[in-house]
């Protein structure tokens, strides 16, 4: 297999890894407790972390449930299918992605179709599960439930944000060193006219 092929073959892995884990977990889920909103565990039995299988028939934080019936589809299915074609198409094609940024593009994908394939085909909408106590941080007892692709997305975005803007940075810094080096070689030309003026 050749290097380049592999190099964007290879974190697709991570894609179908986080795509089988969301959906076989949220078949555990709905399969031990059917029935929703419910409280399945408190793991730690300290009320921090919870097992509670609630549906979620809009996006994160259930933005956009309030909107007609008729641009549902549209909102939640059609535009995040356009999106996620849109980032495989350049993972694919582009030679911009660093191998960091690959890897991490990979795991929003993944998570993107993770919860697409819920809006799809579970009529009661994305199976969320892990529910965690934040203590009144932002003003919230506990954070909006969530589940594995939720995760996913969130940190993989996190990560290739950051990484964008240190290439960015860096990149920046390597078109300013040439301007820098011609001023100092000009600094230099000077310097060395006014030394030989003085003597």
């Amino acid at each position: 297999m050749k290097p380049i092929i592999k190099e964007r073959l290879l974190p697709m892995s991570l894609t179908a890894i986080i795509i089988l884990t969301d959906q076989i977990i949220k078949a555990i889920i709905v399969k031990v407790q059917p029935f929703h909103p419910a409280l399945i565990k408190d793991v730690f039995n300290n009320d921090f972390l919870w097992i509670y299988h609630v549906r979620n028939k809009a996006i994160a934080f259930s933005m956009g449930e309030n909107l007609p019936e008729f641009l549902k589809p549209i909102v939640f299915i059609v535009f995040p299918l356009l999106v996620l074609g849109f980032l495989m198409w350049y993972f694919f094609k582009s030679d911009e992605f660093t191998t960091l940024q690959r890897w991490a593009a990979a795991g929003i994908i993944g998570g993107g179709i993770g919860n697409l394939i819920d809006r799809i085909f579970r009529p009661d909408g994305v199976v969320d599960f892990i529910s965690v106590n934040i203590y009144g941080l932002f003003g919230m007892q506990r954070w909006p439930t969530f589940n594995i692709a939720d995760a996913s997305v969130v940190v993989c975005c996190i990560i290739l944000l950051i990484t964008l803007f240190i290439s960015t940075k860096k990149i920046n810094e390597k078109k300013q060193e040439p301007e820098v080096k011609q001023i100092e070689e000009k600094d230099d030309i000077k310097a060395e006219i006014i030394n030989e003026q003085e003597s």
